[in-house]
């Protein structure tokens, strides 16, 4: 995904795009207070949009950097982003910002990964090549109720022509808030090919408050494929690049950077937390449709004397895979994988060749749900902004 570095193209022109330069023209950058410093920034007002970039290709958007100051999660994911190619009015890109750079949730923090990263858990980087042929267009708009300092800057390229294989990026989000029993949590479908699904970053707030979330399998149906996938997965955290459970963790090309849990909980669940993967070195190529979807299937264990409580677990929640497995240990009622309900969002990233129109934002549905749990302490950061 990544050119070469040690490649020298004359043919590229190198631009930039910040509130010093909106147009990205050659040789003015840097022009407010006689260049010492400048304006790098802006107030964004409750309910404004503000159009960052209108560029004329062909070119590459390379590299989108922003930051906006910590505040309490609904803030954070109230600020969301759309970018529109060749002229079209419908986006091809609708989502959060914070989602765009693969932290749901609104719960910004430190991580890196070959496609983005939060340097210090407040610079917000993205590293996706965003071809276009015509040009493209980004839009970010503030839908909370505080005057959020905004700061930003794109980095891309113009060139005569792009490779004829060179795709739009596409990235979509998705919430079901809960669940529906049985029923796999779809992560991307509905553009067509030809294609590449780069990935997705996916959030969870838990709601089955049983012993672990992530036995489900994530699955690609590609080119027509029905009832079974051409690619079936393990387990979510097998996913992730974990195994055998999974704790916080970032790398390149997989991680699960986020888990919120009770200080006071030594076991279980966490409250919320997030995974991320790139089909990177393992593409996922589609000719025609892909679909990707995710099982909520977990494990929950039952000790002796709580029979009630088992009887109605395994009476809401039907067993999955080989099905309860009845005393099979000393004190052991019953343990076994099980289907279950939780809060899922998963934000797609998807290449096709020609732009599309993608399901626009609902904010509200958003936001709902993600505020900080009672044990959740504001940063001191936060606090100087006033939240």
């Amino acid at each position: 995904m990544h050119d070469d570095p040690s490649r020298i193209d004359p043919s590229l022109d190198s631009r930039a795009i910040t509130f010093e330069n909106l147009s990205g023209e050659r040789g003015a950058g840097g022009r407010a207070h006689g260049g010492r410093k400048g304006a790098p920034s802006r107030n964004l007002a409750p309910g404004e949009t503000l159009e960052l970039a209108n560029i004329e290709g062909p070119g590459t958007i390379r590299h989108i950097w922003m930051t906006f100051p910590p505040a309490p999660p609904e803030t954070m994911r109230a600020l969301w982003m759309e970018v529109f190619y060749d002229g079209s009015s419908e986006p091809s890109i609708s989502v959060p910002c914070l989602d765009f750079f693969a932290m749901p949730l609104g719960r910004p923090l430190a991580y890196h990964s070959a496609m983005a990263s939060a340097q210090e858990g407040r610079g917000f980087n993205s590293y996706y090549p965003m071809p276009f042929r015509r040009s493209a267009r980004l839009v970010v708009t503030n839908s909370s109720s505080r005057v959020l300092p905004f700061y930003f800057q794109v980095d891309y390229t113009l060139q005569r022509e792009l490779p004829f294989e060179a795709g739009y990026l596409h990235v979509t989000f998705r919430r079901e808030n809960p669940t529906v029993l049985r029923r796999d949590f779809v992560i991307a479908d509905g553009l067509r090919g030809p294609g590449r699904f780069l990935g997705c970053a996916v959030g969870i707030r838990t709601i089955d408050r049983a012993d672990w979330y992530g036995e489900g399998e994530v699955k690609v149906f590609l080119d027509g494929d029905m009832d079974l996938p051409t690619i079936c997965g393990t387990g979510l955290e097998d996913y992730a690049g974990s195994a055998w459970g999974m704790g916080a963790h970032f790398a390149q090309y997989a991680g699960s950077p986020l888990e919120v849990r009770n200080p006071a909980q030594r076991r279980g669940v966490p409250d919320f937390l997030s995974f991320y993967r790139w089909h990177i070195p393992d593409p996922i190529v589609f000719r025609e449709d892909c679909r990707v979807t995710i099982q909520q299937i977990g494990f929950a264990s039952f000790r002796e004397g709580h029979e009630e409580r088992f009887a109605e677990y395994s009476r809401t929640n039907p067993a999955a895979g080989a099905g309860w497995a009845m005393n099979p240990s000393p004190g052991v009622l019953a343990r076994g994988i099980a289907e279950r309900v939780d809060d899922y969002c998963a934000t797609a990233f998807v290449y096709c060749t020609e732009p599309q129109a993608v399901p626009r934002l609902d904010v509200t549905a958003a936001i709902a749900d993600i505020g900080r749990a009672d044990y959740e302490e504001p940063t001191p950061m936060e606090r100087s902004f006033g939240f």
